[in-house]
């Protein structure tokens, strides 16, 4: 019998591409990308979704126009005042994952709020990536599982760090996803959960993320229930 995935993980792409089919700046995709945002967390509670992770920004976006990049920051600024209250009467539990050294003080202060008035929410876990890059975790978890040997006196092999690598990945309280999402007919995965996606079912979609909704979250799910994951054995007989 098919079930719900436990974990559907989506990287949210065509904001661009949305503003600039209605002639208009990019800056409107996103604020429309926003609301995407909330229709999605929202349609993960209607169908019983445990896990949703939404990948909102990466280390790469950085490089992106100053004027772009601080609308991005306005928008998360928006976002975190206007929607900690509404996800905690919702009972979901907001996690960040992602190095906020970069961020300003008042994102921090909003995120570190979000997460101490949700974190003993049972409901639905809501992670947002922020500064995320899956490179950057992978060499940052293997740095720490080393270090946190040595501490102990242990010198780093293959079988004690991969043994310990994965307590020191970010997601390290969430299971892997079982879905990864990409909208707007992209078809890669841009350094998003490298390590965790060894064995996610990937589902293309060609709507843009400004568009996307419960419909097409329910498509997802009726094309992952359609395959047979074997995680690298054989198909059962």
């Amino acid at each position: 019998m098919k079930q719900n995935p436990q974990h559907i993980a989506i990287i949210m792409d065509g904001n661009g591409r949305w503003a600039k089919a209605r002639n208009l700046p990019r800056t409107a995709g996103h604020k429309q990308g926003i609301e995407a945002c909330k229709r999605a967390v929202k349609a993960a509670g209607e169908l019983e979704l445990e896990y949703i992770t939404l990948f909102g920004f990466s280390t790469e976006n950085w490089s992106r126009p100053a004027t772009e990049v601080n609308e991005l920051m306005r928008l998360l600024r928006m976002y975190l005042r206007s929607e900690t209250a509404e996800l905690h009467r919702n009972n979901v539990r907001l996690r960040v994952i992602g190095e906020r050294s970069p961020f300003s003080k008042d994102i921090l202060t909003l995120i570190e709020n979000a997460e101490g008035l949700t974190k003993n929410n049972d409901g639905l876990n809501l992670t947002i990536a922020l500064n995320y890059g899956g490179r950057d975790e992978i060499i940052r978890a293997a740095s720490l599982v080393a270090l946190s040997l040595k501490e102990q006196g242990i010198e780093p092999d293959f079988e004690n760090v991969q043994e310990h690598f994965s307590s020191h990945l970010m997601t390290h309280d969430l299971p892997d996803p079982d879905i990864m999402i990409r909208t707007s007919g992209e078809q890669r995965l841009s350094n998003f959960l490298l390590w965790q996606c060894a064995y996610t079912e990937f589902v293309y979609t060609d709507t843009l993320w400004p568009d996307f909704d419960i419909e097409d979250l329910a498509e997802a799910i009726t094309l992952y229930n359609k395959r047979e994951r074997r995680f690298g054995a054989i198909e059962a007989k």
